[in-house]
Order: C-alpha cells, then structure tokens, then sequence
C-alpha cells in the first residue's frame, strides 16, 4: 500500500497544533518541550528557550503552508499575521501576541 500525498487539511491542523503550542509556551504552560526537558524547569531560560523553540516550530509549518500555497491566516487576527510574516520573535510578539493584552485595563496593571 503506498503512501498517500499529505493534504493541505494535514498541515492546517498542523499549523493550529503549532498555534497552541506557542500560546501554551507564552502563557508558560505544559506542554511536550516540558517533557523533553524536566531538569531544566528550574531555569529561567528555559522558559525563553522553549518560546523560542515553538515560535520556530510555528514559523516552519507557516513557511511550508506558504510555499505549498494553502491557506493558513484565517487561523490568525490581523497582528498575528503581521508578527509571522516579519519572523521576529520580539518582545512585542511576546506581549501582545494575545490582542486583549493591547487594551488599557492591562496598561494600567
């Protein structure tokens, strides 16, 4: 039995895997990285070590959904577009990757 061609479905949901994984990594949650790594729960670069390390993941699956054509910003606001399309992961991508961070109740925290 061969293998079937991968569908744009199969990286859609990829890429909205991907997607939690870098808000679960923001918002300094579990997630497999943890797994991989426990004695380094202690660290605190970890924690900017595994931002980085979704962010990575997530910036690969956007960059072959790009290169295969398939429509993948629908699963983004606006800004996140923005974000992934100039591939910096920036202090600004890490506070206000979740638009409600933008409104002025969390200015004045």
């Amino acid at each position: 039995m061969g293998k079937e061609p991968v569908s744009e479905q199969f990286f859609i949901d990829k890429l909205a895997a991907s997607k939690d994984h870098f808000e679960r990594a923001l918002d300094c949650k579990h997630t497999a990285f943890d797994d991989l790594y426990p004695y380094m729960l202690e660290h605190p670069q970890f924690f900017w070590y595994k931002r980085y390390v979704a962010w990575s993941e997530l910036l690969t699956i956007v960059s072959l959904c790009e290169e295969l054509t398939f429509t993948w910003k629908e699963l983004f606001t606006t800004q996140q577009v923005a974000y992934l399309d100039s591939r910096v992961m920036s202090a600004t991508v890490l506070d206000f990757w979740f638009e409600k961070n933008d409104s002025k109740e969390h200015a004045q925290r």
